[in-house]
């Protein structure tokens, strides 16, 4: 078993607002106020129409697995010991989409369509990572 620690994402000055949500459990999507379309990626701009400056919006967190693969291989040393572990994009209930893991249950178990809700997985005292579970999960 390795004590590797996880890899963490490095925010910047577009994912700062992101970034500081997840370490109070609150997950968020951009909301561009010209065209309403949501996008997960943070940008200065709606990647929809072009508008500046989308404004944040609280997600409640519950969505839907859109694909997903199961890895057997490790990405990095930290995450060997999760093996096989579930990548997915998660279609969010406001529209936009997600990339995590999912978490809760066994790979062998999860489907496209499968209901999911965000739980925070804490990497520091400012920094958490938005992970999904089934949504029957305690």
């Amino acid at each position: 078993m390795t004590t590797a620690p996880r890899p963490a994402p490095v925010p910047t000055e577009a994912t700062q607002a992101f970034w500081d949500a997840t370490a109070q459990g609150v997950l968020l999507v951009q909301r561009c106020s010209a065209c309403r379309r949501t996008q997960s990626i943070p940008r200065p701009f709606c990647r929809h129409c072009g508008a500046e400056s989308p404004s944040w919006e609280r997600s409640a967190g519950l969505g839907s697995i859109y694909t997903f693969t199961v890895n057997h291989r490790a990405a990095n040393a930290h995450m060997a010991d999760q093996l096989p572990y579930v990548v997915a994009v998660v279609q969010l209930d406001e529209g936009a989409r997600l990339m995590a893991n999912i978490v809760g249950t066994p790979p062998e178990a999860v489907r496209i369509g499968d209901r999911v809700r965000v739980r925070f997985l804490p990497l520091s005292e400012t920094l958490s990572l938005p992970q999904f579970e089934p949504m029957g999960s305690p």
